[in-house]
């Protein structure tokens, strides 16, 4: 490969190595480069995600793929579901961080949100029980990201996010 290439360490001790356009994992032997484009739909197609439900998502999401040693590197969602783009390591299973990030980010919405819990009443769940999950090796990982920023995402509306007493 043409181009000059640099190696740094991630948070939680993970080295990179970053050449050119691609970002590789280095383990001890082995160089990875994962990513996987997943889809969350609300339960029954519910429209009830607005601007501030997204942000609380984006932030939830980052940090539960951040404590797997992955990176959320793009987000966005329409009113009835969420596209992530992550960058995710080979001890990961897709199926595992899947259930993570639809688990606890329900749970922070619930929390946090009262129309949340008004819309759902006793449905504990915020997610359809299926997801999308697709390696994106083949698709340029730029072409991806502007599809994602591309979705209708909804405006904020005046209602805040709420946090119980």
């Amino acid at each position: 490969m043409a181009g000059s290439s640099h190696a740094h360490t991630m948070p939680g001790g993970c080295n990179t190595l970053e050449h050119g356009q691609h970002h590789l994992r280095l383990g001890a032997h082995s160089a990875t480069s994962l990513h996987v484009h997943l889809v969350f739909v609300v339960k029954y197609r519910r429209k009830v995600l607005d601007g501030h439900h997204l942000a609380c998502l984006e932030e939830t999401f980052a940090g539960i793929c951040a404590d797997q040693g992955g990176e959320l590197c793009e987000f966005n969602g329409e009113t009835d579901h969420v596209h992530l783009l992550v960058d995710y390591p080979p001890v990961v299973a897709i199926s595992v961080l899947a259930m993570r990030l639809k688990g606890a980010s329900a749970r922070v919405l619930r929390f946090k949100s009262a129309e949340i819990r008004q819309a759902f009443g006793q449905h504990r769940e915020l997610w359809s029980d299926s997801y999308f999950a697709a390696s994106v090796g083949g698709a340029p990982i730029a072409a991806l990201r502007r599809y994602i920023e591309q979705q209708r995402r909804p405006v904020w509306t005046t209602a805040a996010l709420h946090h119980p007493a």
